[in-house]
């Protein structure tokens, strides 16, 4: 009777996993064959609104977190696939309120561009550019748009850069706190936070030449897509916000208009029975155009630079450049031998010297095994985001990229004044003469501040001979431009710190030289380190899970703190191990 009960119950579970097994396979198909189809005609959305990232973390927690975001690389290749696509037969955008750099802003234009060469129409809205706040860089990528549409209630924020940032030394004398931190050379800015209480010259000059070409950058764009002169965009700049019929008689936008119209005319230009498909989903639903040909390793070199691990901080909402993970993806794609060669995608204010340090011997260990080397940078890649880059064959920046900054700075803030404020008192005992360095209860001695300003200038000359050797450049023109000094990509061209200006497609069109390979050779772009499955991301996240409710309220209240922890550690509040870092330009 037992054996005939086991034999019942496997034959039950037998029967059910081939139910299971029929039925997954005939969902799978449902999905292969109606629902992850590409409509016969389709018209292209994208919310550009929702911002845009390199790439996402390789961890659960983070992925959550940046996953309403656009994938740079996504959203330029879809738009290339589409422009060759009969079936898609247009693209609307929502653009407004963004947060995006000004060098995403000119690779998503770009990208646009040459989606409009196709012939196909491309309409952008925006509900207002700029809601009681600016809204030049969402403007500037409305104007890659065939027309711009605004809603009647929005306005233009078109009013001019300014850059702005807090000097706390008036704060550090009132707490007693006293920064002795020094750097090579004058325009390595990011100590005058704490040692000065406003721009000093040096200061001022770098960061104006920097407003002034990524305005100039704006102005030319503008110009050109509304057909304007420059000097008619500068003047309406300085008019500048618009209401909505003020904006439409400035010839800035084509019309007032609410979402639904917009679509009713996007969808008369593309036809009545037009369905309308997400710009990731079709990337997904089309497939990438650099998935089939000549392996071509990818590496993201992303976030501020230390050593270890590569990771996210959900407190400030910032990824994490581990020289570990960036070095063992160099190493494994050099091992590799499909891989002809490897492009490195830099998005990186700098950071830690030592790690970048690593990270820029095993480049050059790539190239030796035989490896082209070319670099395309993001939004930022400065001081040890730039000395990552110095072994490349060949360098790519937006115009507005952010970059150079070839310089250190270091040092520690004394306490003393502040504890001895609280009442509070230290002693200590120490083995050895120089044990108490970087202890912020006491100052440097003269002999440890003579040794600390050795090892600025022994970072400083290596950061010079680098980039000199890496540029081809003698050393005392390199020299010249370095200074700690941070560049705009077209000022970096023309100075010869980076080769040809553009995003994702210049630096394959310079792969496929490099390679060896013809002009339209087709890729296959292999990330490094591989990505984690999307199983193995849905098992760490149930680990660590604490129900779904619950998890949308900690993720809104991490996105809610992220501006003041980054603040805390814009001010130095916070631990970091950063000497070859540049400041945030904004």
């Amino acid at each position: 009777m037992l054996r005939d009960e086991q034999r019942h119950s496997r034959g039950a579970c037998s029967a059910l996993f081939t139910l299971l097994l029929i039925t997954g396979i005939a969902v799978g198909l449902y999905y292969w064959l109606f629902a992850y189809r590409v409509p016969k005609r389709v018209v292209l959305e994208a919310d550009f609104e929702q911002g845009v990232v390199e790439c996402l973390p390789d961890d659960s927690f983070g992925r959550v977190l940046q996953s309403r975001k656009l994938i740079m690389r996504d959203v330029v290749e879809a738009l290339q696939k589409a422009a060759t696509d009969d079936r898609v037969k247009g693209l609307v955008a929502r653009v407004g309120q963004s947060n995006m750099k000004l060098a995403q802003v000119q690779e998503i234009r770009d990208a646009v561009i040459a989606f409009r060469k196709s012939g196909k129409p491309a309409i952008v809205y925006a509900e207002t550019f700029g809601e009681f706040g600016p809204g030049n860089a969402s403007y500037y990528l409305a104007t890659a748009f065939d027309a711009i549409y605004l809603q009647p209630s929005g306005d233009v924020g078109l009013t001019g850069l300014m850059y702005e940032q807090p000097f706390v030394r008036g704060t550090l004398d009132k707490l007693g706190i006293v920064p002795r931190v020094d750097g090579r050379k004058e325009y390595k800015s990011f100590r005058y936070m704490f040692t000065e209480r406003k721009y000093i010259a040096p200061h001022r000059e770098e960061i104006t030449a920097v407003m002034d070409s990524q305005f100039s950058q704006i102005v030319r764009g503008v110009a050109e897509a509304r057909k304007l002169s420059e000097d008619e965009v500068r003047m309406l700049i300085n008019k500048g916000p618009f209401l909505g019929q003020e904006a439409v008689d400035a010839k800035l936008v084509d019309g007032l208009a609410y979402r639904d119209e917009v679509y009713d005319k996007i969808k008369e230009k593309a036809g009545a029975k037009t369905k309308f498909l997400k710009l990731a989903e079709y990337g997904r639903r089309a497939g990438s155009p650099n998935k089939k040909g000549t392996t071509i390793a990818l590496i993201y070199a992303v976030g501020g630079i230390e050593r270890g691990k590569s990771g996210y901080n959900p407190v400030t909402g910032e990824s994490i450049m581990g020289s570990d993970t960036i070095t063992a993806a160099l190493r494994k794609a050099a091992e590799d031998k499909d891989v002809k060669a490897i492009l490195l995608r830099i998005d990186s204010p700098g950071g830690s010297y030592v790690a970048s340090d690593t990270i820029w011997r095993e480049t050059v260990q790539a190239k030796k095994a035989g490896k082209p080397l070319i670099v395309s940078m993001g939004s930022v890649a400065g001081s040890g985001g730039y000395f990552i880059a110095l072994a490349a064959d060949k360098i790519v920046a937006q115009p507005a990229t952010i970059t150079g900054s070839i310089g250190v700075f270091g040092g520690k803030m004394v306490t003393t004044g502040f504890w001895n404020k609280l009442g509070v008192t230290w002693d200590e005992v120490h083995t050895s003469k120089n044990a108490d360095v970087w202890t912020q209860a006491k100052d440097f001695t003269p002999e440890q501040r003579a040794r600390m300003e050795t090892w600025l200038d022994r970072v400083y000359d290596d950061f010079t001979s680098k980039a000199s050797q890496g540029r081809n450049m003698p050393k005392d023109a390199m020299e010249k431009i370095a200074k700690g000094r941070i560049w705009t990509g077209e000022d970096a061209k023309r100075l010869g710190l980076v080769d040809e200006l553009g995003g994702f497609p210049v630096a394959l069109r310079l792969v496929r030289q490099a390679a060896k390979l013809p002009e339209n050779a087709p890729l296959r772009l292999k990330i490094y380190p591989e990505q984690k499955t999307f199983f193995k991301l849905v098992s760490e996240l149930r680990q660590a899970a604490v129900g779904d409710e619950s998890a949308a309220v900690l993720t809104r209240t991490i996105e809610d703190l992220q501006p003041l922890m980054k603040t805390l550690e814009t001010l130095g509040l916070t631990s970091r191990s950063e000497v070859l870092r540049m400041p945030d330009v904004e």
